[in-house]
């Protein structure tokens, strides 16, 4: 007799996607390796030691708690390397390579398996430890390189090497060393924010400015980011939602006072709103998923960046923005439920 067929009955969804987890994580770090090499060549050998040091402390920090948790390794969805990735992109180009180490240990322990792991998460891991850094390491989170120095290849900058707790040569002596005319801590933000000077916006589309390792260069984050939107690897609402809440809300304050306040689309390619906007806004696990609710995630976080970089403390205010915007996902995503097909409105 033969046999008969077995029938499956399984819950919905019954359609899959070709593309899983891993394959979306793995084009992301694809994504993300021209802006790298470009910082690399933009400050040389310190931010290719820093990408390193970072990426690996939390390549062996996911690894250390997979086992602490008597958990299956985790290493091949490619989510640490991400965070590696992302985390070092955020940070000054001479960051000591320590300190680098304690943002990748904390981003794992403190963003990311604090909560579980990969899928559990509420705030962007990567963030998380960009913002423990800028609270314990206020100098050095402020303390920034000028592009195409001389002997960026040959020499490391010198607080890159800085032992953990000691005091390393001053930027400004060590620049002056090599032919290089700058000022730490000048940014185009700091410079717009505090001077009223804003450089062109050639040198704010191609890199060519101070900042932090990987989020100069706003062009070649937006072709990147642009690259995973269109094979559909990211919500393209959220970036773009980012963008028109910065347009729109710096767009007022400039109409009101073109002199003192920056025009939209200095605002738009200056500091890290590119890399927040496209790679760490767009995390699957803390952005929402209803239709209007990545409108209003979008829209808070471009409106949150303008108003701390114009009125707060900060010259930048994106990292903050998107963790406001993690922390707020649960209740945008409560008020934006669509309504269900055939249920009763009211009484």
């Amino acid at each position: 007799m033969a046999k008969r067929p077995q029938i499956q009955l399984r819950t919905s969804p019954h359609a899959h996607a070709p593309d899983d987890v891993v394959i979306i994580m793995r084009n992301v770090v694809f994504a993300l390796l021209p802006i790298a090499a470009w910082s690399v060549w933009l400050f040389g050998i310190s931010v290719l030691a820093l990408l390193a040091t970072v990426t690996l402390t939390c390549l062996a920090s996911e690894r250390l708690f997979n086992w602490l948790g008597d958990r299956p390794g985790t290493l091949g969805d490619w989510s640490a390397t991400i965070t590696g990735l992302l985390l070092a992109l955020s940070l000054p180009p001479g960051f000591p390579l320590w300190m680098g180490a304690v943002a990748g240990f904390i981003a794992i322990a403190l963003g990311k398996a604090l909560f579980g792991g990969l899928g559990m998460n509420v705030l962007n891991p990567a963030l998380v430890g960009r913002a423990f850094v800028q609270a314990a390491f206020p100098v050095a989170i402020t303390t920034w390189t000028p592009a195409f120095f001389a002997g960026r290849f040959g020499e490391f900058i010198p607080t890159t090497l800085t032992a953990p707790f000691m005091s390393p040569v001053p930027v400004d002596q060590w620049l002056q060393q090599v032919a290089v005319d700058a000022v730490s801590g000048a940014t185009p933000l700091a410079l717009s924010k505090f001077e009223g000077v804003r450089p062109p916006l050639q040198d704010l589309f191609i890199g060519t400015t101070n900042g932090s390792t990987g989020e100069t260069a706003g062009l070649l984050i937006l072709v990147c980011g642009l690259y995973l939107a269109f094979r559909r690897m990211l919500d393209w609402r959220i970036p773009v939602t980012i963008m028109a809440g910065v347009v729109l809300t710096d767009g007022a304050f400039y109409l009101l006072d073109p002199v003192a306040y920056p025009d939209p689309l200095f605002m738009l390619f200056s500091g890290g709103l590119m890399l927040g906007a496209w790679f760490m806004a767009t995390d699957m696990v803390g952005s929402p998923v209803t239709p209007w609710g990545v409108v209003v995630f979008g829209l808070l976080i471009g409106f949150l960046t303008v108003i701390i970089r114009l009125f707060g403390g900060l010259t930048e205010g994106v990292m903050y923005a998107i963790l406001l915007g993690n922390a707020a996902t649960p209740l945008i995503e409560q008020i934006t439920q669509p309504r269900v097909f055939g249920q009763k409105v009211g009484k």
